[in-house]
Order: structure tokens, then sequence, then C-alpha cells
């Protein structure tokens, strides 16, 4: 007689898939840690393990595309507490991007020395599964990049535009130190175009994988940032979070859109993701742009903060983040985008920064003063599935741009669906269930939240990562880090 041919069987869900508009009452089985069925009715007596889903959603893990781990802690402590948080928000896969500099491990040098210690440092601290998307801060890394796809499956790089002249937290005179590149070397327009010509380079080495090598960027003018800056602090009429997106305008993010979109151009690099849009002017400039390039492949991120949050948060400086929050009716723009489909992804741009290091006490009310980022992974899935209901969002389209659309473009091909031979990651979550956010309950270490005292209509329940559970609502992080590094394009 055999035995039992699933290894896990999760009964009675409704399964919410990226593709149409129609969730499926459904079982699901696991085998091997991928999907092995998923229909109604599987008998319980194949499966070793059976579950009661209880009526609940199950999407699939969530593909948070946009971290940051060990930016502000050590990358050793922030892959442990940081990858518990996203399991805690039903994510599955982070993707964290990393560079060399100031902040992560402080220090310069080709990403063949460095790149290596950054895994080692990752392995056996995820509680999810893991990988990195790479910024080219000098020539040496842009003659790299065919050795990082090849070597470490790096599929995707970043530029930060605003490094030019402008620091992570507001101008700067001390660019080549901060960034740790040598004197003969500039971080300019240039220098971006190059990125550009060695990334579509290295997608003509590599053609079998050239739909999923992309370049992503970060959008904002430091010229217009800096001259801005200095205007905004001397009007004392200006404050808080309203000051800091002033000085940060919109049309900082429209103008480097275009710059970008027409480098892309030029160098026929066709895969570029605009990262984080927070703004209608930084929105309808990405439009345009697909319009005027339409050849060119654009995808248009947006974070949950930026859908969540506006400049009269409470949360103030702990709200500071790159590109600003912005006012409501910015806020409402996003929206109206994400709805229509013009969004192609909604993240976190997770960046633990502790409260001891996001503002010193005597500082307290300087938005100046803040360091620029906050995490908010654990909020990402329950933030959209509450906010997204209440405005009429279907829920495979929270799965297409929580799960499948990343997941497709930033090649992993294992992911972002449940079905039959994809990873069995795994988020059940409850439509129905209020509760409001607060930092001691996250397992992160930053110890505040821009999101605190939010009341959110839906929660993640459990969560599974290639078929173990990594969390239970009512026990939190269940076992030890079982991550496994994202060796991009996947099978």
């Amino acid at each position: 007689m055999t035995g039992p041919q699933y290894d896990l069987l999760i009964r009675n869900v409704r399964v919410v898939r990226p593709h149409g508009n129609v969730v499926h009452a459904s079982d699901i089985a696991v085998r091997d840690g991928k999907f092995a069925r998923v229909a109604p009715g599987i008998d319980p007596l194949q499966a070793r393990e059976v579950l009661d889903g209880r009526g609940l959603l199950a999407f699939p893990g969530v593909v948070d595309a946009h971290m940051h781990s060990g930016i502000y802690s050590p990358l050793a402590e922030d892959a442990v507490s940081e990858s518990k948080a996203a399991a805690m928000g039903g994510v599955t896969s982070s993707l964290n991007y990393f560079r060399t500099g100031q902040y992560y491990l402080n220090k310069g040098g080709p990403y063949a020395d460095f790149f290596p210690e950054v895994l080692a440092t990752s392995e056996n601290r995820f509680h999810v599964d893991y990988g990195y998307h790479l910024a080219p801060m000098d020539s040496t890394h842009i003659a790299e990049i065919p050795m990082l796809v090849e070597k470490f499956g790096v599929a995707s790089f970043k530029i930060f535009m605003f490094y030019g002249s402008h620091g992570l937290h507001g101008a700067s005179d001390s660019q080549r130190q901060f960034l740790m590149i040598g004197e003969d070397q500039r971080y300019d327009y240039a220098h971006f175009e190059f990125i550009m010509r060695g990334v579509q380079a290295a997608r003509e080495r590599f053609p079998a994988r050239a739909h999923q090598i992309s370049l992503s960027l970060h959008c904002e003018t430091a010229e217009i940032m800096t001259a801005y800056t200095r205007l905004v602090e001397r009007d004392a009429s200006l404050k808080g979070l309203a000051a800091y997106s002033a000085a940060r305008p919109q049309h900082s993010e429209g103008l480097a859109v275009f710059i970008a979109s027409y480098l892309a151009h030029e160098t026929a690099l066709p895969t570029v993701n605009l990262l984080h849009l927070s703004s209608r002017k930084a929105v309808q400039a990405a439009l345009m742009m697909a319009e005027v390039f339409p050849h060119i492949d654009f995808r248009r991120e947006v974070t949950i903060g930026h859908l969540m949050l506006d400049i009269d948060s409470p949360a103030a400086e702990l709200a500071k983040v790159n590109p600003p929050i912005r006012p409501r009716e910015d806020v409402e723009f996003l929206w109206d985008a994400l709805l229509a489909g013009e969004l192609d992804w909604v993240v976190s741009d997770h960046a633990c920064c502790r409260h001891e290091s996001k503002i010193p006490r005597h500082y307290f009310g300087n938005i100046w003063m803040a360091k620029s980022g906050f995490g908010g992974t654990e909020y990402l899935l329950p933030a959209l599935v509450s906010e997204g209901t209440r405005r009429g969002m279907g829920y495979n389209h929270m799965a297409r741009v929580t799960s499948w659309a990343p997941a497709q473009r930033f090649g992993l091909n294992r992911k972002g669906d449940i079905a039959e031979g994809y990873d069995a990651d795994l988020a059940l979550v409850d439509p129905a269930r209020t509760w409001t956010i607060h930092a001691a309950d996250s397992p992160s270490t930053q110890g505040y939240t821009p999101f605190e005292g939010l009341e959110l209509s839906a929660r993640v329940e459990a969560t599974w990562l290639r078929g173990e559970q990594i969390y239970a609502s009512e026990r939190g992080v269940i076992g030890a880090p079982r991550g496994k590094y994202l060796f991009r394009p996947t099978d």
C-alpha cells in the first residue's frame, strides 16, 4: 500500500490567483516544496498533514521587490529581524537594493570582492527567500555586470539619480567620500548612460535571460533638490513632512523620469523600472515617456507608504523617506493610477531605521536632522487589501501587483502564482479581521512605525515558504531561518 502522496493539504480556502477576476473555493496540496494540486475536494487521506484554511483568502507569497537590508544596522542583524517582519506580512521573497559606499558595508571596491561578503553574511539568516539588486557606483562595477549576471545570478541593477550632488538625507558636498569612489570617477548623467550601455551589453551577451535583466532608477534630480532645499530651509512657514516634500519637489521626479527615459532610448535599453513614483507629476511623466518611447518596456512602481501616508501624518519626521511623502492630492492620484492599471507593482521600500538612528532625541521635530527611510514590509499586503478593498480593487489585481508582476520582471520564475509546479509560497489572509498597527507587535527592531495607529480591515494569518509554515498570527515567526538565495533568473 502506498503512502500519502502530498506532504501538506490546506483545505477550504479561497484561492487568489494573479490572473482573471475570480476567487475560487479550493484546496491546496503541496509536495516537495511545490504546489502539487489546486482543486476542490482533494482527499485528505492523501496528505501527511491536513490544515483547515477556514475560508480565508490564499494569496501567492508576496514578492517584496524593493527592500533594504543592512543599510542602517549590520546586515547580519537586519537579515534576521527584518525578514521576520516580512514573514509576518505574507512576504516570501525579499529583493534588496545594495551598493558599495557609506552605509551598508561601508566600503568601496569591486563587486567581485564585495558581493561574496554580502552573500556569506546573508546565508542562513533570512526567514524568507532573498536576492539582491546591485548599483554600479563606478566604472569598475559597470565592467563587472556580465560577471554578476553569470556567476552570482544578479539580474537587476540600480541607479540612484540624485547621488551626483545630493546626499542620502540632504545636500552634500562630499559625494566621492560618501560613495567611496576614486578621484578619477564621476557619478553623473554620463555614468548613468554608461551603466545603461553596460546592462544592455549584458542583455545581448545572455539573450536567453535578456527579458529578465533590467535596470531600476530612483528618479529625483539632484540640482533641483539642492536648490529647493536651500529655499525651503529659509521658509519659516514650512515644517515637517510638508517642508521635506517642498524641498524635493514633484517636478524633480518628473524631470528625472524624462532624462532617464531619453538615456534608455539612446542606449537601446528596453527594460527600465521607475521606482517608488510618489506624485502625480512623476506618474504623468512616466506615462508620457511610455508613449514617446513605445519600444521601451517601462515598469512603474509605487510603495505602500506613498499610498497610505500624506504630509499631514502624525508620524512627522518618522515618515521621512526618499522620495518624500506627498500631499493628499498626490496620494489620491497614485491610487487612481494603481486602480487604472498604470502602476505595475506595489512594494514596501523597507529600510529599518531604528529610533536612535532615525532622529536623536534632542532633534525631535526637526525634519532636516532625521534620516531617510523606514520599515513597513509587514504591512504591505494587509494594508493593500484593506485600503484597496475599500476603493474597489479586486483581489486578483492585488495578487498581480504584489506577487506575479515583480516575480516575472525580476526573474523569479518559480514564484508569484498558486499553480502546480510553483514554489509553495502562500499567505492566508483574513479580509474581515480588523486590527490596529502597533510597532510593538512587529518583530522588526525598528521600534516605531509611521503606520502606528492605523486601523486595517485585513490581516495575514499564516505564511508558508516552499511548503513550510514560517508564520502564524497566534505564534509569530516559526522555526529557524530557512530562506534561500535567489540566483536569478531562476529555473
